[in-house]
């Protein structure tokens, strides 16, 4: 790792690195402070697509974590870009919120259920047994299966939830058809990242807290990863995976004298 170039645009995770249990990392509203005044491009990335890049600027500027909407790329903008590149200006069965159907609509897309080229799979706080069935009968029609991201589970201040990954696997078992997850691991999710901020892999670092995403996604895309142990991975998990970060650190606050 000492041979890699100096880190001149950075990416990292928001839950588990920026935010814990609704609440900021001790140390990372300085953090947010000295990355934007450093003048390196950066942008947070989440897999979660139930929200719009401004919703999520608005959520963390509660918290004193001012973050500008375009520094902010989520699953939903990465699964449009990638529909759009693969088939523009085609038609889509969304389920999932404003998140997604905002970024679907930003790309041109059509969203219908008469004949979709694609189903589209993303986070929602209430999923519709009616949606759901849907989506069923229309893969099994012939339209494509999208889910914006693999998660099985997804956080709360009650405990876990289940999230996109979960209702996946129940309609892939009742279609036999598997989806293609565009958010992380896919390093397509960094790639599109990358291409974002016109970042390199060479010169970039991929912050997060779970060796199954963050650190996974990153290293597959070329990138330096840092896990910070503020969210799911401890450093005594990170020893059971058969690939390592190129450092492990207790949080974000241990990375503002490198800004």
């Amino acid at each position: 790792m000492s041979d890699r170039k100096a880190i001149e645009s950075w990416l990292t995770d928001m839950d588990g690195v920026l935010i814990h249990e609704g609440q900021p990392v001790p140390g990372a509203p300085d953090f947010v402070r000295k990355m934007r005044a450093s003048g390196k491009p950066f942008l947070v990335l989440t897999n979660n697509s139930i929200y719009t890049p401004r919703d999520l600027q608005a959520r963390l500027a509660r918290m004193d974590l001012h973050v500008p909407e375009e520094s902010i790329w989520t699953a939903a903008l990465a699964t449009a870009q990638f529909l759009s590149d693969q088939r523009p200006g085609g038609s889509a069965y969304v389920i999932g919120e404003a998140g997604l159907t905002t970024a679907m609509h930003a790309v041109g897309y059509v969203l219908s259920d008469y004949s979709p080229d694609y189903v589209v799979l993303g986070e929602t706080r209430t999923y519709s047994f009616e949606a759901i069935t849907k989506a069923v009968r229309l893969i099994n029609d012939g339209a494509r299966f999208i889910c914006t991201n693999p998660d099985p589970t997804g956080p709360s201040t009650e405990g876990a939830l289940p999230a996109a990954g979960s209702v996946a696997a129940m309609i892939e078992k009742a279609t036999g058809v598997t989806p293609y997850f565009v958010g992380k691991p896919n390093p397509m999710m960094m790639r599109s990242a990358l291409n974002t901020i016109n970042g390199h892999s060479e010169s970039t670092a991929m912050i997060g807290d779970r060796m199954d995403t963050d650190i996974l996604c990153g290293l597959e895309a070329g990138l330096e990863t840092i896990l910070v142990l503020t969210g799911i991975s401890t450093r005594a998990e990170a020893e059971r995976y058969p690939y390592r970060p190129s450092r492990i650190i207790d949080s974000v606050a241990d990375l503002i004298d490198e800004l």
